[in-house]
């Protein structure tokens, strides 16, 4: 199986090396370098419906970027869009639901699926709507987070509530749910009002019995912060 490793401490490059056959797929622009022994294709993995729900679902390139060992063994070095840390997660028997814009590579093992969410979670949704993606298969998944990136571990009775632009990815075992404000009562005008005069915005509610990986920059706030400023 190819071998993943996370290399630097600021704004990382995920380092692959792949034995010859092997092969990975990645989001598109990902490739930084490769030897001459591997082969860049751009593909739509999973045919033209699977492609267009990852897209509306998390924010993927309609194409992904594959990479395979043709002509013997090489290395591959892949960047993240946004600056930041990035983490290797083992998939098979643990699965994740994955945030927008946080996948970076897979093995070929790893599958991303789009399921439907509930009603509720699909109108408050930042991105995605009724759809979400999953992991399936097994193998090897490579995420990013804008910033740092620390891991939650929830447990019953000890629920969570975590800006919804601060996570990355979590343990599809968690029960979650969407909401404008961190109070439990107020009515929907009364949560809207609270969430636009505290600036809490969407939150997730997580609970049950799993990890979480969050990172510390909100990639939406920054973009307005820096749009504020004048030229």
């Amino acid at each position: 199986m190819p071998i993943f490793n996370v290399t630097g401490e600021v704004d990382p490059f995920l380092h692959i090396s792949l034995a010859k056959g092997e092969k990975i797929y990645c989001e598109s622009d990902a490739m930084v370098m490769m030897e001459t022994n591997l082969e860049l294709k751009g593909k739509m993995s999973g045919g033209l419906g699977a492609a267009l729900m990852r897209t509306f679902a998390n924010g993927e390139s309609f194409f992904q970027q594959h990479i395979e060992a043709l002509r013997g063994d090489g290395d591959c070095l892949l960047s993240p869009i946004l600056p930041g840390a990035m983490r290797v997660l083992d998939i098979g028997s643990q699965q994740y639901m994955i945030s927008d814009g946080a996948f970076v590579a897979a093995t070929s093992g790893v599958e991303l699926k789009v399921r439907t969410q509930s009603l509720g979670n699909a109108l408050f949704a930042q991105s995605g709507g009724f759809f979400i993606t999953e992991t399936a298969g097994s193998g090897q998944l490579a995420v990013s987070g804008f910033g740092a990136m620390s891991e939650l571990e929830v447990t019953p009775g000890k629920d969570v509530v975590i800006d919804n632009s601060h996570v990355v990815c979590w343990d599809n075992r968690l029960q979650y749910d969407i909401s404008m404000t961190t109070g439990s009562s107020g009515g929907f005008l009364g949560n809207l009002i609270n969430s636009q005069t505290s600036g809490e915005g969407i939150v997730l509610k997580f609970s049950g019995s799993g990890k979480i990986l969050v990172c510390s920059r909100n990639r939406a706030a920054f973009l307005a912060w820096t749009q504020s400023k004048p030229a």
